[in-house]
């Protein structure tokens, strides 16, 4: 029995039940009219393809509609909805399905195939335990001008020295701007290789060829699906565009998995400091690292916000120089090798960064008010924190913060916004008001409520052992501080009102 409306467009479906929908028709002989078998499975057949769904991407912002419009209705920008099919993918996705895959017990993977490599690079070692894993792709993200493409190319060439081949793929860059930056930094081994490149097939058929075991994508945001053509619009959007970016990291997370290449994505920040492009873009990589720190200053820091392949407590320190990044291995050099003591308003902090203690200053400077309003002003510090410190301070201690301004910031471009530092910014708020200077022994950590109670901190032992390596013998604690190591007197204080007047803070002021 043929559908009376004959074969339809395409490929049309074979089934032995008797129906009346017009897209089916019945080709090979089944059981007798259209019965079951005794087997109890029906007659062969194979399933039409339904019809495929359409519906309209904006290459903007990514959002779908089921119809055609001039203008985006999430973005509002004009002429930027193309066609796309919606059922299409799936359909491919699910013919193109390996069912020979079967589960295995968990004790039996082999997890020698997930062993890091190491680059070379020791402080970027050390935040990743150990080096990149083959397949893995890591995204690292920082500021415009931190140093990501610098340290990525340190990366590149130490790798290559150890007899690699590794490709650093410049979308951003030409090839005679890295080389110079390459010479900068010391000789260029031959395993570097460079493709200066923004169309993703091309990136893929150079990995394909010249089949490096390390590959660097500089940027995420500027490589694109397909070529770009005078004159003419890409279909997925302009490069950097959500729509784009989710492609291209699909495509190049899957050439890592499937060839076995350890790769890096460079990533752009927003002005809020977040990575900039759709959310799945960290979703969709093994790794995240943050590139930080002040461009006026040397110091940068590594850290490694999401890591499947080991901890994401590591830190590593570089101090920029005229040949690049090099390790730090005591910070407190760079951090406290200018501190001037004996001046009120200053006080140092066993700041926790990811696994490591940094002895910070904290400087704080009280000053008559010079507007309608009272000035707040942090550099390096939160500064919701503040607000609320300097409130504690004057119901709970007396100091009359209404009508001065207050700058506070922190030494070194590190940025400190963890709540242990309320303790320390207490003290020295309290020091450049009344203009008492602490000792230049002393260091304080603690959280401050509004009660004006001091609470206890995260890993207060490896903050005082810091403390005591770098010659500090006072630091003031929460009084429920656990006890700290030979040669350090702890000053356990219950109140910020009890730490200020200490050292007499309360006194120069008459409280």
């Amino acid at each position: 029995m043929q559908c009376p409306s004959g074969p339809p467009e395409g490929h049309c479906a074979y089934r032995a039940v008797a129906t009346t929908t017009p897209c089916l028709q019945l080709e090979h002989p089944g059981p007798p009219g259209g019965a079951i078998a005794p087997d109890g499975t029906p007659g062969p057949y194979h399933r039409c393809m339904a019809k495929t769904a359409k519906r309209h991407r904006c290459i903007d912002c990514g959002s779908t509609t089921a119809r055609w419009a001039g203008r985006c209705p999430t973005c509002g920008e004009w002429n930027t909805l193309v066609e796309e099919s919606a059922l299409g993918p799936l359909v491919r996705a699910v013919d193109e399905l390996d069912l020979s895959g079967l589960p295995v017990p968990l004790s039996s993977v082999d997890v020698s195939e997930a062993a890091a490599v190491p680059t070379g690079v020791e402080e970027f070692d050390r935040v990743l335990s150990g080096g990149l894993v083959p397949g893995s792709v890591t995204l690292l993200g920082g500021e415009p001008g931190i140093g990501k493409s610098t340290l990525l190319l340190q990366v590149l060439a130490a790798r290559a020295d150890a007899g690699h081949r590794v490709l650093l793929v410049s979308a951003e860059e030409s090839a005679h701007q890295v080389r110079l930056r390459a010479e900068r930094l010391g000789p260029i081994p031959p395993g570097l290789l460079i493709l200066s490149a923004t169309d993703v097939g091309q990136v893929i058929n150079a990995v394909v060829e010249s089949e490096p075991e390390l590959v660097v994508i500089d940027s995420i945001q500027a490589v694109a699906v397909g070529p770009a053509t005078p004159g003419e619009r890409r279909a997925t959007g302009v490069p950097g565009s959500i729509g784009q970016v989710r492609e291209c990291a699909d495509q190049l997370v899957g050439l890592a998995k499937a060839r076995q290449v350890a790769t890096v994505l460079v990533g752009h920040v927003t002005k809020d400091g977040s990575l900039a492009g759709p959310r799945a873009l960290e979703h969709m990589v093994d790794t995240v690292l943050s590139f930080e720190g002040d461009r006026h200053h040397a110091l940068r820091l590594l850290l490694a916000v999401k890591h499947r392949f080991g901890p994401t407590g590591e830190l590593g320190l570089f101090e920029m120089g005229d040949q690049g990044l090099n390790r730090v291995d005591d910070p407190g050099r760079l951090l406290l090798g200018d501190r001037l003591t004996g001046v009120p308003g200053g006080v140092v902090l066993p700041a926790l960064q990811g696994r490591r203690t940094l002895m910070v200053e904290l400087q704080a400077l009280v000053a008559p008010m010079g507007q309608a309003q009272p000035k707040r002003s942090v550099v390096g510090l939160d500064g919701g924190r503040l607000v609320m410190t300097l409130a504690v301070l004057a119901r709970h201690a007396g100091l009359p913060m209404h009508a001065v301004d207050v700058f506070a910031s922190v030494a070194g471009g590190i940025r400190v916004t963890e709540p242990a530092a309320d303790l320390a910014v207490a003290l020295a708020v309290a020091s450049a008001s009344t203009g008492v200077a602490l000792p230049a022994d002393l260091a304080a950590v603690g959280e401050v409520g509004l009660s004006g109670e001091v609470r206890q901190v995260t890993n207060l032992p490896r903050r005082l052992e810091e403390a005591a390596r770098l010659g500090f013998g006072r630091v003031v604690v929460p009084a429920s501080a656990p006890d700290g190591p030979p040669g350090v007197e702890l000053i356990r204080t219950d109140t910020v009102g009890e730490a200020v007047g200490r050292f007499g803070c309360l006194d120069a002021h008459g409280g």
